[in-house]
């Protein structure tokens, strides 16, 4: 059997403040912030996520804030760069948000299209693409509206320490295509419309180190708890060691780590935000798992209050 990921499910990273987080992710950049909960490993810390209207796969960054945690160093065995994706003619207004907000960025071209890459407050290595493909968001906020918002992620550049390997697992386990070669990357498609544009370093990087501003994991489409489970088995088949199916109550998630270091996460698309929050409260509370729920009390004590708020300059 073939096995062909749609794309990027969700990527996870490492930041420094939350309330900094939200405004970065949902005040300037327009995302929803879909859910609010926790670490599940680590209950004193949040698991924040933002994506489009719904959360949909393709669509959600998420975040481990930690107000004491070291910056890290962006290198082989991580996400180098988060593609987001925005309509067609929005770079223009992208550009002057950023500058409104002293966002320094640089415009870049590969594969015959334009980036404007930038970073976060705390070094996250982030870039914007124009394309067609992708459903629009329905969701504006502050001075972002929905024409001009981004649509998810176009995709993400991996820094391998062995690019050679990585490939290799792209294809052969992944299912991805090589669509192309340039200026030191190698470019791979998935089978989706979001998510679906992975460019890899062709030579050998060197490790990076794992910190604020830095990618944890990347995360893979699964279509079905059916197909997921296959996919379990697949990736074993292929060599690797996969961890159990264990339930994150969004998704259901196997993780392994492939040659290049790249912590690979494969994703249910659901059962979704709305699991268990409605539309309109999707991001509004502070959502436990159960077994989480006798603690809720100490648990709200130790995390610092955010709120998601417009920007000054937009109100």
């Amino acid at each position: 059997m073939n096995y062909h990921t749609a794309g990027i499910h969700h990527i996870t990273s490492f930041v420094r403040h939350p309330q900094d987080n939200v405004d970065f992710y949902a005040g300037l950049l327009g995302l929803r912030l879909v859910k609010k909960t926790i670490n599940f490993d680590a209950p004193d810390v949040y698991h924040l996520y933002f994506g489009n209207e719904i959360g949909g796969p393709g669509t959600v960054m998420t975040f481990f804030p930690s107000e004491g945690a070291l910056i890290g160093q962006v290198g082989g065995g991580q996400v180098g760069y988060t593609t987001f994706v925005v309509p067609v003619g929005a770079l223009s207004f992208w550009e002057e948000r950023l500058t409104k907000f002293g966002v320094a960025f640089e415009r870049t071209a590969r594969f015959g299209e334009t980036y404007l890459q930038f970073k976060d407050g705390d070094g996250l290595q982030l870039e914007l693409v124009e394309r067609e493909e992708g459903a629009p968001s329905q969701w504006s906020f502050g001075g972002v509206p929905a024409g001009k918002a981004i649509k998810g992620f176009g995709g993400a550049i991996l820094y391998s320490t062995k690019p050679a390997q990585t490939q290799v697992t792209l294809v052969s386990v992944m299912g991805l295509e090589i669509i192309g070669e340039e200026s030191g990357l190698v470019r791979y498609r998935a089978a989706g419309d979001l998510g679906n544009v992975i460019d890899i370093n062709a030579e050998p990087m060197p490790r990076g180190v794992a910190g604020a501003g830095t990618v944890h994991h990347i995360a893979w489409r699964a279509a079905s708890y059916e197909d997921h489970a296959k996919w379990r088995e697949h990736v074993i088949e292929n060599g690797f060691h996969a961890t159990d199916i264990i339930d994150r109550q969004y998704f259901n998630a196997i993780y392994f780590r492939e040659a290049g270091g790249i912590l690979f996460e494969i994703a249910t698309d659901a059962p979704g935000f709305q699991h268990d929050e409605e539309f309109d409260e999707l991001g509004g509370n502070l959502m436990l798992p159960a077994w989480y729920e006798p603690q809720r009390g100490i648990i709200e004590q130790n995390l610092f209050p955010i709120e998601v708020r417009v920007l000054e300059g937009d109100e």
